[in-house]
């Protein structure tokens, strides 16, 4: 008899993070929502059998989204979200009313709306801390007036098979009538190094490993700062924020391409160069510093759409320790 697997939709997808986290853990997906397109494209490419709403959540009704994913109210088990979390994060400004908060009220309508089982949303640690932390308490009473209990904790994707320290808001609830309390992931033991996640590819580079840097050359780029990061050691600061990074850590937290001023694309904020060459990290090698397969497709450019779209997405591996909680102990 075949198993039946639980179900999930994922809103704000982007290229497909979350969503490879829940196939892993043997979810069904029965619709993703993005509105980039780039991020709507890489995802069909991986993805080709999940439906995709490509377009603004805001235009997304409850009816339509039911009928797109073929479920009715109470039915689904997990609503997964990612609302855009530049207004609360860290490296902003943190301003209470960035319109980009506001999408967040999108994801609660449409909770409320379809009333699965669980949610599951992730956001930054910037929305926590300071005086943005009565934001947050908004956020959680929000939710709990979808009549969800839901608890909030920082996880760090480290702890879960992913070779980069990156700290993120996890909320977690249940539909109250379940009477299940939301718990989340244990850590595990292992931290996985830069050296595990990309020593295989052995620095080997072609149209779709891209970098900034090279050895033999800095071939017109910053000359200075070039050299400065030649005499860099590992864990050492060069040109500002720009830091050579360990072979036995995990990776700094890999962040979207900055447009600040000592940013060449793709710069990587406190992660600028690889920790034996002379050079910013390739896309690929991004990617697997987010836990992405070698087999995950890219569309677009490697040096502009790549870092945008792994810096945006939630690391596979994290949701996939996510999910297989959620499926085990509270599905």
């Amino acid at each position: 008899m075949e198993e039946v697997k639980p179900t999930v939709i994922s809103t704000f997808a982007g290229c497909g993070g979350s969503s490879l986290g829940y196939h892993m853990a043997g979810f069904k997906e029965l619709l993703a929502v993005e509105w980039d397109d780039n991020a709507v494209e890489t995802f069909k490419m991986n993805f080709p059998d999940v439906p995709v709403y490509h377009g603004d959540i805001a235009k997304l009704t409850s009816e339509k989204c039911m009928e797109l994913s073929g479920i009715k109210k109470y039915e689904l088990d997990v609503f997964d979200g990612s609302p855009p979390c530049q207004g609360f994060s860290t490296a902003g400004k943190r301003k209470f009313d960035d319109p980009r908060n506001s999408l967040f009220m999108e994801y609660a309508r449409l909770l409320n709306d379809l009333q699965p089982k669980v949610f599951v949303m992730e956001n930054v640690t910037g929305m926590v801390k300071g005086y943005m932390k009565q934001v947050y308490l908004e956020i959680m009473q929000t939710l709990r007036r979808c009549g969800y209990d839901a608890k909030g904790k920082i996880l760090n994707a480290m702890h879960f098979d992913v070779p980069q320290s990156r700290e993120r808001v996890i909320i977690i609830g249940t539909r109250s009538d379940l009477n299940v309390k939301p718990t989340h992931p244990k850590p595990k033991g292992n931290i996985k190094t830069v050296r595990q996640a990309i020593g295989h590819l052995n620095n080997i580079q072609n149209e779709e490993i891209g970098h900034v840097w090279i050895d033999e050359s800095p071939k017109g780029r910053n000359t200075k700062t070039y050299h400065l990061a030649k005499k860099a050691r590992q864990g050492e600061k060069y040109a500002g924020q720009q830091k050579r990074t360990f072979w036995n850590k995990p990776f700094p937290t890999i962040t979207k391409p900055s447009s600040d001023g000592m940013n060449i694309k793709p710069y990587l904020r406190n992660s600028a160069c690889h920790p034996l060459y002379t050079r910013t990290f390739s896309p690929r090698e991004l990617a697997c510093g987010a836990s992405f397969p070698d087999s995950f497709l890219f569309s677009g450019d490697a040096l502009t759409h790549w870092p945008n779209r792994i810096g945006n997405s939630v690391p596979p591996n994290l949701m996939k320790a996510i999910a297989e909680h959620i499926k085990e102990n509270i599905l």
